[in-house]
């Protein structure tokens, strides 16, 4: 037994010193003292990182199939009213959504930007005063109201009896309306007339889009939009203007769930126009984007990045639709954040190798000092005989 003693006695790497052997010096104790608090610093930085999950972030093909894209947005339009603006989306698979209105909110604006009226998008209901029936008379007691659409009936039963209805009938006909007070529920509902009203008005539009997950389209324009000769045209003759400012900013623009760490480049970004009318155009880059937490809860979202242009409606009038633009496409690769804890044996493996490299540092850095002192003093010593 006292041989196996010994023998591990042996192998002991801590020999130790008398203490009578010892020499404490001043520098050598202001070395422990901050060695000590580096030590101290370094290891609660370690326990911090420890404590707090880290994101890892990885890219990865999107193999992703038939999943819809959520664009929700916040823009307010300073110098255009709510009547007149309206919300297209399309994509190159063909699918349109034109003059949007479903999980559509506007607010009236007044020229300081103070909120006037709040709705979800529509013009509202139509005031019924002895209107003009489809077959040409006024409607009687006790006759059910069934109005003109001013030949834009889909069919013979059809009937209008809104502006908004005679309207939304001459655009899936591909028709301008160019005269509203020649059509008789556009004239009873002063039609023309609140437009003049809300003349100088700006308009609040916020809500959300679902679109298919391909590339595509959004924009804000005045007056409704319908298809002629297969071209993408808006109804702007009913509001007898020449020039439409759309001047804009952007509250919020978001494609897809917030997620910790997201940054949307267009958030607070506004631009005033210096010209009569033109289009102002985002051409948007969608990165598709996952992020799992700590706990295992995963987002599926997306990140973007933008470029604009202004396109003047002086030089290329033809072309030139006034209004905002965001034309958006989707990238092919996925960018994945997963928050993860660091591991307890990590956390120690660092913690040690803090302990080790300070206390290694500080006393190769203590014995030289102290046998700088010494040879120093030696010499000295020697000087003073000599």
């Amino acid at each position: 037994m006292d041989g196996i003693m010994s023998r591990l006695r042996n192998l002991d790497a801590y020999p130790k010193i008398n203490e009578d052997f010892y020499s404490r010096t001043l520098s050598g104790g202001v070395i422990t003292l901050v060695s000590s608090v580096v030590m101290l610093l370094l290891f609660f930085s370690e326990l911090r990182l420890y404590l707090h999950a880290v994101t890892e972030s990885t890219l990865v093909v999107d193999t992703s199939r038939g999943e819809t894209l959520r664009i929700n947005f916040d823009v307010t339009f300073p110098a255009l009213p709510c009547s007149i603006l309206s919300l297209d989306a399309m994509d190159i698979s063909g699918e349109q959504h034109l003059d949007v209105k479903h999980d559509i909110f506007k607010k009236r604006l007044d020229n300081q930007g103070n909120v006037i009226e709040e709705r979800q998008d529509g013009i509202g209901a139509p005031k019924i005063d002895k209107p003009l029936q489809r077959h040409g008379g006024r409607l009687e007691h006790n006759e059910t109201y069934c109005g003109s659409c001013f030949g834009a009936e889909a069919a013979d039963e059809d009937c209008c009896n809104s502006c908004e209805e005679v309207r939304e009938a001459y655009r899936k006909k591909g028709w301008a309306l160019s005269n509203p007070d020649l059509i008789d529920q556009c004239k009873r509902e002063g039609f023309l007339q609140r437009i003049k009203e809300e003349e100088g008005e700006g308009c609040n539009v916020y809500g959300f889009l679902e679109v298919n997950k391909v590339a595509g389209n959004f924009h804000f324009a005045p007056g409704k939009s319908f298809h002629q000769s297969g071209v993408h045209v808006h109804d702007l003759m009913a509001f007898q203007k020449d020039s439409f400012n759309v001047s804009h900013k952007i509250n919020k623009l978001a494609f897809g769930e917030h997620f910790p760490g997201v940054v949307n480049p267009l958030d607070g970004v506004q631009w005033a126009q210096e010209t009569p009318s033109g289009m102002y155009q985002y051409f948007i880059k969608v990165v598709p984007t996952v992020y799992t937490n700590v706990h295992g809860h995963t987002i599926q979202s997306n990140q973007f990045s933008v470029t604009e242009h202004f396109r003047n409606a002086d030089v290329d009038r033809l072309q030139t639709l006034p209004g905002v633009f965001f034309f958006y496409d989707l990238s092919p690769i996925k960018v994945t954040f997963s928050e993860e804890h660091v591991s307890f044996l990590h956390f120690l493996t660092n913690v040690c190798a803090i302990v080790g490299g300070v206390f290694t540092v500080s006393g190769i850095l203590d014995s030289f000092i102290y046998h700088g002192q010494k040879a120093i003093k030696k010499k000295m010593e020697i000087g003073k005989f000599s």
